[in-house]
């Protein structure tokens, strides 16, 4: 008898802790096949199926992705370097820094998948033209984006030198371009570097970009990684740049990243998506997507992580809303985040729009 009461103590349990348990990072992998494949029930939405969405981009950029799919086809760098050369670095400053990072993406996934001959044309970039700005700062995300697939690798601090050296060059090669030293936020941060050296380090960057939406949210990682698990810094960060947003800017939406880093893998609070901090997070970046342009590079970034928080608040018909406007393109957090991006979105996807046929969400 005292057997059974354990085993049943232990049921209860797990049924308390476990079964209500949504890792956020985990999502992905939970997904069955079928729900891989319920991607639009009602054949109403239009949404793509599964094979089709694009994990390389959060947004549409056709010119960038034929860059980026001639790099691979051809190893040919030419048409990288033209698109950064006329992508300017002042009035464009947020498409800039987003087509380096995702140029810098295409070539470590390709070195990724084979090894010592993988993304050979941006080495043959940076060796014909030594003196592009373009290139350098491509090749600085690159040696960044290397260094943080692996941090526990011997070289880890090596390349992040390397990195940080050539994020110098790159910002002498272009001196109004503030995404080099975006870029240099990473070195950063991987590097651990002191508050008082990392502020500096902002400073700079704010001087030449105050509204860079991209900028903050890289600014962001440093005082999440550093002070994770008492967000008190993260969050004075993120609230003092919605504070002082301009009009239009996407900034009033950063809370809401610096919520989600936060946010506990297991969540035993009832009520927590619906609750005052994360309602009024989302109702910022609700209110930073309506005033931003249409054409705003990063706006499909906070239209994503808004489907994930909608979702989970049960308000389905807000989250469809965003949905409508993104999918297609999933190369955003929170789904990069999962081990499977396009399992975890569509799990999400298939969520709202159950929500939505059920009437929960209207």
């Amino acid at each position: 008898m005292e057997f059974l009461f354990i085993l049943l103590a232990i049921v209860v349990v797990c049924g308390v802790l476990i079964g209500p348990a949504m890792r956020r990072r985990r999502a992905g992998q939970e997904v069955t096949e079928g729900a891989r494949t319920a991607v639009d029930p009602a054949g109403a939405y239009g949404f793509l199926p599964a094979e089709r969405l694009d994990v390389r981009l959060p947004g549409p950029d056709e010119a960038l992705l034929a860059a980026v799919q001639e790099a691979r086809r051809t190893q040919d760098w030419k048409p990288a370097a033209e698109l950064l050369a006329r992508t300017d670095a002042t009035s464009a400053a947020e498409l800039r820094w987003q087509r380096v990072q995702t140029l810098a993406g295409a070539a470590a996934q390709e070195l990724a998948e084979t090894p010592g001959t993988g993304g050979m044309w941006l080495r043959h970039w940076r060796v014909v033209a030594p003196k592009d700005a373009g290139g350098a700062a491509v090749q600085a995300e690159f040696l960044v984006q290397q260094a943080l697939r692996d941090p526990a690798s011997q070289d880890f601090r090596m390349i992040l030198e390397e990195a940080r050296t050539v994020c110098a060059e790159a910002s002498l090669l272009a001196p109004g371009d503030p995404v080099p030293t975006i870029v240099e936020l990473g070195v950063a941060r991987g590097l651990g570097v002191s508050e008082a050296e990392f502020q500096s380090l902002w400073e700079r960057v704010v001087a030449r970009a105050p509204q860079h939406m991209g900028a903050h949210l890289a600014a962001l990682r440093y005082w999440s990684a550093k002070w994770h698990g008492s967000q008190e810094r993260a969050d004075a960060f993120a609230q003092r740049a919605a504070a002082g947003a301009a009009p239009g800017s996407l900034l009033p939406a950063l809370p809401l990243f610096a919520v989600h880093d936060h946010l506990p893998d297991v969540n035993l609070v009832p009520g927590l998506y619906q609750g005052v901090v994360v309602s009024q997070a989302i109702e910022a970046a609700r209110f930073a997507v309506a005033g931003a342009p249409a054409d705003h590079p990063v706006l499909p970034h906070v239209r994503h992580l808004l489907v994930w928080f909608l979702v989970r608040a049960e308000r389905y018909a807000e989250a469809m809303e965003q949905l409508r406007a993104v999918d297609g393109h999933i190369g955003a957090v929170p789904w990069s985040y999962e081990q499977d991006p396009v399992a975890a979105y569509l799990t999400y996807r298939a969520l709202a729009v159950a929500g939505w046929e059920q009437g929960a969400g209207r």
